[in-house]
C-alpha cells in the first residue's frame, strides 16, 4: 500500500489531502500524525479496497459501487443477503419515474403473493442508521428504504432517478452508487405502473418485466 499527503504542510488555515493505493485486496489503517505548536493531533482512518455489486435485472445490468468505508453494517448486511441469494427474483416494487426505484422485499418473489403486502417485507434482521454526510442522494446513489426517516433498514433498497438530496438525505443511509447502467436504471424507471393495490401504489403493472433476478458481489472491475 502507498499514500501521500499533499501538501505536506500547511501554515494558517488550509487542506492537505491523503490519498492511498492498495495492490492487494484488504483493509488498512492509516495513521496521521499533525502538529500544531505544542500540540499533537492523530487520525487513523480505515481504508478499504472498492467491493462492487452486480445487479442483474429483466431490463439489463447495474452495477454498484458499495461504500463500506462510510456504511460497513449496512454493506455487510447487503452482501450477506446477496450472497445468501436473498435478492433473487425480487421485483422492483415501487418504481415513481421523478423519485427512485425499489426492491428488496421478499413478499414479491417470483412476482406471486399478495400485492397488497408488497413493500412492507422484510429479511427479519436490521441494521442501525448509518449516516455519513459526504453521501448524498443524487441521481444514481443508492440508499436504504425504511419504515421511517432515521430508522434502520433491513433489505429493501432504492436507487435515486432524481436528485433526491434535499429530501431525503440524513433520513436514509446511502451505501452506494451506480457506476455502470444508469440506463438500466431509467428503463426500470419508464416501466407502466399501477396504483390499484390499496397501501402498495406505484408497482410495476406487469412485476415480471420488472424484476431484479441477482446479485452478485465482488472485489475488482
Amino acid at each position: 500500500m502507498t499514500t501521500a499527503i499533499s501538501p505536506a504542510n500547511v501554515t494558517g488555515s488550509g487542506v492537505a489531502t491523503l490519498t492511498v493505493s492498495a495492490a492487494a485486496n484488504g483493509t488498512y489503517t492509516v495513521t496521521i500524525v499533525g502538529t500544531s505548536g505544542t500540540l499533537k493531533h492523530s487520525v487513523n482512518p480505515v481504508v478499504q479496497t472498492p467491493i462492487y455489486a452486480t445487479l442483474d435485472t429483466t431490463n439489463g445490468t447495474i452495477l454498484v459501487e458499495l461504500y463500506r468505508a462510510q456504511a460497513p453494517k449496512t454493506v455487510d448486511n447487503f452482501v450477506t443477503l446477496a450472497q445468501s441469494n436473498f435478492y433473487s427474483y425480487l421485483v422492483w416494487h415501487r418504481i415513481i419515474a421523478t423519485f427512485v426505484i425499489q426492491t428488496g422485499d421478499p413478499n414479491t418473489k417470483n412476482g406471486t403473493g399478495d400485492r397488497n403486502t408488497w413493500g412492507q417485507g422484510t429479511s427479519g434482521q436490521n441494521v442501525p442508521f448509518e449516516y455519513d454526510p459526504s453521501l448524498h442522494n443524487n441521481v444514481g446513489y443508492v440508499a436504504m428504504a425504511s419504515t421511517g426517516a432515521g430508522v434502520g433498514g433491513s433489505s429493501q433498497f432504492y436507487i435515486n432517478v432524481h436528485d433526491n438530496s434535499a429530501a431525503l438525505d440524513g433520513k436514509y443511509a446511502v451505501f452506494g452508487k451506480v457506476i455502470s447502467g444508469m440506463d438500466t436504471v431509467n428503463k426500470l424507471a419508464s416501466t407502466l405502473t399501477t396504483n390499484q393495490y390499496s397501501g402498495a401504489p406505484d408497482q410495476p403493472s406487469n412485476p415480471l418485466g420488472a424484476m431484479l433476478i441477482s446479485v452478485t458481489i465482488s472485489s475488482y472491475q
